[in-house]
């Protein structure tokens, strides 16, 4: 079928480049350090989906949902969706080769200017000028485009009649999705997009510019080596300089008799840490509790940039906010992509007041569950099959369904609870960004007559905290080795240099979400691949490689569902 994955017989011992993660941050260094030569080797701990084979009926989606939390641990670990349950915030990250790419609705946008003047970030973010050049080639990649007809979209309509009540400007917005066939920087052909609406539960079409169907494909062919099911426990340096990364089969247990094997050790002269927030943390500190000096900065500073998925249910006017998916379950249904358009509040003297609320859609893999979730006790259990119709016709045919971001303190810490982490933020649920994004959202639903309901599961294991798909932190920039626990580059601050020390360990970096120390008020994937594409920069520079940051070559083309077989 042409998969990007390798065999796990095919691992080498050592590599120039390990690379532990494959969303965003991975996918930039694999492809910049494959085109440089350099022998890539990527570590993925989930699986690998190809167009056509995401969860598109509730069985498969269930099947791909694991939850874990204290006192709760169901499903696989490698399931497409992770959520971690925790006693102050809930993460949502995804799992599989492409990262969270394969998941987020595709939202791409630039942080207003004020976030990076937070004397927070390294001053030579601000002024080395590279932050421009990695936005400008992350646009080149994930290539931003706005739905075509966005404005026709019905939930669309449905929150642009609420801008006078809130205060906002709508304006359409750009996500990661062709809505043109096309052949893409990577030499993949892509189809155009149908406006079915799952971008969030992964596209079957083929048409979401994720970061498997582009940066992981220009790595594989310029001689990358990808291989899946595996999680990294911990990196070790050795006397000479170079990295022993250990590594086990996802789902293996620690006495390695588990089913998929014991640890297996690999080297490197250089490994990049790209396992996203709570991946790449969880590895740092499992790897200073066996002996390497880091700041005591790691785990720090996590943010949950502001976040709210919430509904407006009980409304007088059709949304179309149900995906259909691909083939689509029901005839001339339009939802558009999963995100079309924002509402937009901008406050020019205080930039922790201004947010963003998006017309989200949920996939078509859920439709039968909502029911469930929204009708008052919800015991339907067995009616749920002859219910779907009644999702696209009947009240919940107006169900909205709203993604928001704005500002929060990047108060949370991670800590190692045992052998597994642990995310601690006392008062999150009380932060000021909850109750303003309330208000928000009940004057958006409001307008279609409407309630807000922020978490109809509040009821369930969910309860009442707060919960994000964008967490952010924990390896967070900074001056130097007592402010941050890597520097503007992504080198990880060597802990034995002191508070004011700005040696780092060289050879190991973090590029990913979690280097990014405070909210962005904005959907953080464009923000996370520049800043990967800008360390991509200034290791070049570092190293003395050369590489081309433009389109593939010219050569075969590869098709979606084949995405390492260039033709």
């Amino acid at each position: 079928m042409g998969r990007l994955a390798s065999r796990i017989e095919d691992l080498a011992e050592r590599y120039d480049v390990i690379i532990v993660g494959s969303g965003y941050g991975g996918g930039v260094s694999a492809s910049r350090l494959a085109r440089a030569g350099k022998k890539v080797a990527v570590l993925e701990r989930g699986r690998e989906f190809v167009t056509g084979e995401f969860p598109s009926r509730f069985p498969e989606l269930r099947n791909e949902l694991r939850i874990s939390g204290s006192s709760t641990q169901s499903g696989s670990p490698t399931a497409l969706f992770d959520l971690r349950l925790g006693s102050d915030v809930h993460v949502l990250v995804g799992c599989g080769l492409g990262g969270g790419s394969l998941i987020n609705a595709g939202v791409c946008l630039r942080p207003d200017p004020r976030v990076f003047e937070d004397e927070v970030w390294p001053g030579q973010i601000r002024q080395d000028g590279t932050l421009d050049e990695g936005y400008r080639r992350a646009e080149a990649w994930v290539r931003p485009a706005t739905h075509p007809r966005a404005s026709a979209m019905a939930k669309y309509q449905a929150i642009a009649g609420a801008a006078e009540a809130t205060g906002c400007t709508m304006r359409d917005t750009p996500v990661a999705v062709s809505f043109e066939e096309n052949v893409n920087p990577a030499g993949v052909r892509q189809p155009e997009c149908t406006s079915c609406g799952d971008c969030c539960s992964g596209c079957n079409v083929g048409a979401k510019n994720t970061v498997a169907l582009s940066y992981l494909p220009d790595a594989v062919r310029h001689g990358a080596e990808v291989f899946t099911e595996l999680t990294v426990r911990r990196v070790v340096k050795l006397g000479d300089g170079s990295w022993q990364v250990d590594v086990r089969p996802t789902g293996a247990k620690k006495n390695g008799k588990g089913e998929g094997g014991g640890e297996i050790q690999l080297r490197a002269d250089v490994v990049i840490l790209a396992a996203g927030t709570l991946g790449s943390t969880e590895i740092l500190l499992r790897s200073a509790e066996a002996g390497l000096n880091v700041s005591d900065r790691a785990g720090q500073r996590f943010s949950a940039n502001g976040d709210i998925i919430g509904f407006g249910y009980g409304g007088d006017r059709v949304v179309n906010a149900i995906g259909v998916g691909h083939p689509a379950k029901i005839d001339e249904f339009e939802v558009g992509s999963s995100v079309t358009g924002q509402l937009e509040y901008r406050d020019a003297e205080n930039l922790h007041l201004e947010y963003a609320v998006q017309d989200g859609a949920m996939p078509s893999s859920i439709a039968p569950i909502l029911p469930v979730m929204f009708l008052p006790n919800g015991r339907l259990l067995g009616a749920v099959q002859s219910l779907i119709k009644g999702v696209y016709k009947g009240p919940f045919s107006r169900l909205q369904t709203f993604f928001a971001v704005s500002h929060d303190s990047a108060s949370g810490r991670f800590s190692l609870e045992g052998d597994s982490l642990a995310l601690s933020w006392p008062g999150a649920q009380d932060e000021p960004v909850y109750a303003m994004l309330g208000e928000a959202l009940s004057k958006v639903s409001g307008h279609t007559g409407g309630s807000f309901v922020q978490n109809p599961l509040a009821g369930t294991v969910m309860g009442k905290q707060p919960a994000t798909a964008h967490p952010l932190g924990g390896c967070g920039m900074g001056a130097d080795c007592g402010q941050g626990v890597v520097n503007h580059k992504g080198q990880v601050f060597d802990g034995a240099s002191g508070q004011s020390g700005t040696s780092v360990h060289k050879g190991l970096y973090v590029i990913d979400g979690a280097i990014i120390p405070r909210s962005l008020g904005v959907n953080p994937l464009l923000t996370i691949t520049a800043l990967a594409e800008r360390a991509m920069v200034h290791m070049a520079t570092d190293y003395g490689l050369k590489f081309e940051a433009g389109r593939v070559a010219q050569g075969g083309v590869a098709d979606v569902t084949a995405p390492a077989t260039f033709g």
